[in-house]
């Protein structure tokens, strides 16, 4: 395979759009601009009823709670013309834009900092999503479900338009379109040179995603398509790309990807999914850990090979990827952006207010070291790391790691900055707080047990990240902060297990405490239906049917994605 660069062997075909393609409407309006369409309301036009009701009730729709007032219509194309008549169905590929208003004056966004003294918070919103419209005459029952609805006018007027990945047909027709690399209008084919893909997989969609969809093949691939795309590499690409040209087998390497050309798109072409090896009968790391507390048995043996198999990884990532080094500057606009989060938790949640001067100590400790001319090494990580992202294989029980997206929120470029391995290093130590919390390992050490092998496990491959308390400090901290912010706000009963990491961080000298206890409407993992949503709600890896695989999606609470230097 290639180190990083995609092939590019290419076959020009060009698709037949289904009427005018480039507009934008009003939502609840039927009038297409900026130019008539002799057939009516044109493509658009005809979905947006139909569209406003539906994308608000996908998991993956990032703007649930604020109104969507219009839609752009991107790019259309069909990847299998619709028939007439006949019971065949076809397949339309559509990148939409959805405009909606932005937060309020004073509005916290989801990481916890206003618009005055966070990240951007922009004055309103126009996400890009990717849709795949199955386009029917007479729906089959068992596709009755996947039914987004019947369009009055357009084009597609009176047909039956549904989600096409749930149609195996159509879901069966991207596969071959990954099979054999070319072009389709603006959509670009790719196979990575020397990956052999087999014809007639039967396609499987998962059920379990949030922010993105999977596709499982036969048992042998795993395709992860995109719902919210922007234009660039997306670092789900970029990052298993890299490694596949190292000596690291820690991550699926692509086998295929599809991307959209745009007219004018100096960003690039936008990453719309990736094909790779599937992994079945994997166990996630989420899963494995809360099987174990379930038993009161010992993780420390697998959260040590988990922090071996991360250091291989970011070794490999630092080899195959420019490092830069972080000096003063940046180490003083890291803390202060920490800083930042930390006063906007705390005006928003009274229970982090005694804590506020201690835990700030932390980052400005941070700053502090970076103005006695201390640096650190910066390099891409995963982003998102959690014990959800981390599948134990099922054929050598070793680990690899999976997600490579970072925290869709985010914008790209933020996502593909370089920023510290302890980031990485924090996310995972957080992830064993909350099993731990879940699986009621109450008045136990057991966190704190799986915290210190991970590290050891780290430390046989690459530095201990215990030997820089203060940067995994600030970073842990900052991570706990977010979780606060984000438990008070949509699970009050779940506070008390960042607050148990908060009290922790705020005196680092008191050493670790007995695991904090768990949200108080949930009892252990098997033992009845509150349980049970519990583990739904952190289960990151698998899907309904408990299959492991990469293309997996976090639960909350995400990552607080801080500002990184620039």
């Amino acid at each position: 395979m290639s180190d990083a660069a995609p092939s590019r062997r290419e076959t020009a075909r060009r698709g037949t759009p289904p009427g005018p393609l480039l507009s934008s409407v009003r939502a609840g309006s039927g009038t297409a601009a900026p130019r008539p369409d002799a057939e009516g309301p044109g493509l658009l036009g005809s979905l947006v009823p139909l569209l406003s009701e539906w994308l608000p009730c996908q998991r993956w729709f990032a703007g649930k709670g604020r109104p969507i007032t219009g839609f752009t219509l991107v790019a259309a194309t069909e990847l299998l013309p619709r028939s007439t008549g006949g019971s065949a169905p076809g397949l339309l590929h559509v990148l939409v834009r959805a405009q909606q208003p932005g937060f309020p004056t004073g509005h916290t966004g989801p990481t916890g900092a206003t618009a005055a003294g966070g990240p951007a918070v922009h004055a309103g919103t126009d996400d890009c999503y990717q849709l795949l419209l199955g386009v029917h005459d007479v729906l089959p029952p068992h596709l009755a479900p996947a039914l987004i609805g019947r369009p009055t006018g357009g084009p597609l007027r009176g047909r039956a338009v549904y989600e096409g990945l749930a149609d195996p047909r159509l879901a069966a027709l991207l596969l071959e379109r990954l099979r054999v690399p070319g072009r389709l209008g603006p959509l670009r084919f790719t196979r990575e040179e020397g990956a052999v893909i087999a014809a007639g997989l039967a396609p499987r969609m998962l059920s379990a995603e949030q922010s993105n969809s999977s596709v499982v093949y036969g048992e042998t691939y795993i395709l992860k398509l995109f719902r919210r795309v922007c234009p660039g590499t997306n670092p789900d690409l970029e990052l298993p790309l890299a490694l596949a040209g190292t000596p690291c087998d820690r991550v699926p390497p692509p086998a295929a990807w599809f991307e959209a050309e745009l007219p004018g798109g100096d960003a690039g072409p936008m990453t719309l999914g990736v094909l790779q090896p599937y992994l079945p009968g994997s166990a996630d790391g989420w899963q494995l850990a809360l099987s174990a507390l379930a038993v009161r048995a010992d993780f420390t043996a697998s959260a040590r090979a988990l922090g071996h198999a991360t250091a291989e990884v970011h070794g490999a990532l630092a080899e195959a990827l420019p490092t830069v080094v972080l000096r003063r500057p940046q180490l003083e606009h890291l803390a202060a952006s920490m800083v930042r989060r930390l006063d906007a938790a705390a005006d928003a949640v009274p229970a982090l207010r005694p804590y506020r001067a201690a835990l700030r100590g932390a980052y400005d400790e941070l700053a502090a070291l970076g103005r006695a001319g201390r640096t650190w090494r910066a390099q891409r990580i995963h982003g998102d790391l959690h014990l959800g992202q981390a599948l134990r294989t099922a054929r050598d029980g070793r680990w690899a790691l999976i997600d490579f997206e970072g925290e869709p929120a985010r914008p790209l470029a933020e996502r593909c900055r370089p920023q510290p391995a302890a980031r990485d290093v924090a996310g995972m130590l957080r992830s064993f707080d909350y099993a731990a919390a879940v699986g009621r390992a109450t008045a136990t050490t057991w966190s704190a047990r799986a915290r210190a092998a991970f590290c050891e496990g780290y430390a046989g491959v690459r530095e201990d990240p215990r030997e820089d308390p203060q940067l995994l400090r600030a970073h842990e901290t900052d991570k706990a902060v977010y979780e606060v912010l984000y438990e008070a706000r949509h699970r009050p009963d779940w506070l008390p297990v960042p607050m148990s990491a908060i009290r922790r961080l705020a005196d680092p000298r008191a050493g670790d405490e007995p695991d904090a206890p768990g949200p108080s409407t949930a009892r252990a993992p098997g033992t009845g239906a509150a349980a049970r949503a519990a583990a739904v709600t952190y289960r990151h890896g698998p899907g309904a049917d408990g299959a492991a695989r990469p293309g997996s999606t976090p639960g909350p609470p995400g990552p607080p994605g801080p500002e990184e230097p620039t």
